[in-house]
């Protein structure tokens, strides 16, 4: 008997359902569910990749991501000598910057890897990974961030996250139990910031193309001073989590025509995985979806030739 077509979305629905949750299950789903300037208090566990990088010498001094068990993504900038770890620190599963977190684990660093290229944020290529001692124990609060790989894009208007316990407002830090702070911001293309940052011309910045922007023209809303290194992420159509940039500069915070400047993580792809083979970006099958792929591609084949042969 020939299978009925509602057969078919059943097995279609079963074949790319467990597909999509063999990709969710890695990274950019908070299991939690859902200051910045402009921002509002976080919930806790709401962004369980959110790491707090600090010194001994002078606390808190910027934000990062987790990308795997190993390794954190942050800003090159945050590390001014790559070569001399031993000050930093690690919080993951940090909340309050100034509190008691129950869901903290700290987590000292391995090594720092810098592109090649980097001098100065304004120049680009201000992005760092760096390496823990030993691996990060996954939780409800502490979880994964997904990478965009190359082609993935993020147009003008895409509404996404920048999350830190940086400054308020210019020079004023958060104050309290230093709540992680989160504010809604679109991503703005490279001409509309570059034309925003123009109408000043003594203040030269070139937008280049492995930089990204995301604020308001007439400012507000925007990243600080102690949020550099953090997370700017947008959730895809189908809700996960993926990180578009990484806090780099700007001229103050939140002022009008001065959108922050983050480091476009897509362009980074060949350098993140030459340095962390195991990563796996959003956007491109890796070996492990490939070989989900084989097994489920023979299972479908085998149903529907046992449905054909009735």
């Amino acid at each position: 008997m020939i299978p009925n077509s509602d057969f078919y979305v059943r097995l279609l629905w079963c074949f790319t359902g467990v597909m999509v949750c063999h990709a969710q299950e890695e990274c950019g789903q908070p299991p939690m569910g859902n200051r910045i300037v402009g921002g509002v208090d976080a919930s806790m566990g709401a962004w369980p990749w959110q790491v707090d990088i600090q010194t001994a010498k002078d606390g808190h001094i910027c934000g990062g991501t987790i990308i795997t068990k190993d390794w954190v993504l942050s800003a090159a900038h945050c590390f001014p000598n790559q070569f001399d770890v031993s000050g930093y620190t690690l919080y993951v599963g940090r909340h309050r910057l100034n509190s008691w977190n129950p869901n903290e684990i700290s987590y000292l660093v391995e090594r720092v890897v810098i592109p090649s290229g980097y001098s100065d944020p304004s120049l680009g290529q201000d992005l760092a990974l760096v390496q823990l001692q030993r691996p990060i124990v996954w939780s409800a609060y502490v979880h994964p961030v997904c990478l965009p790989d190359a082609g993935t894009l993020f147009p003008g208007d895409l509404p996404c996250y920048i999350t830190g316990w940086g400054n308020i407002r210019d020079g004023v830090a958060l104050s309290g139990v230093g709540t992680l702070q989160q504010v809604q911001v679109p991503i703005i293309s490279s001409s509309s910031c570059q034309l925003m940052y123009d109408l000043n011309p003594s203040e030269k910045v070139d937008i280049r193309s492995d930089m990204i922007c995301a604020g308001y023209q007439e400012g507000g809303k925007d990243s600080c001073q102690g949020d550099s290194g953090g997370p700017l992420v947008c959730q895809m159509v189908n809700g996960t989590w993926v990180q578009a940039g990484v806090v780099s500069f700007g001229l103050g915070c939140a002022h009008a025509n001065h959108p922050g400047v983050y480091a476009k993580v897509s362009t980074f792809s060949s350098f993140i995985q030459s340095n962390i083979p195991e990563i796996s970006l959003y956007g491109r099958v890796g070996p492990n979806w490939a070989s989900s792929l084989t097994v489920l591609a023979s299972s479908l084949a085998t149903l529907l030739m046992g449905q054909l042969l009735r």
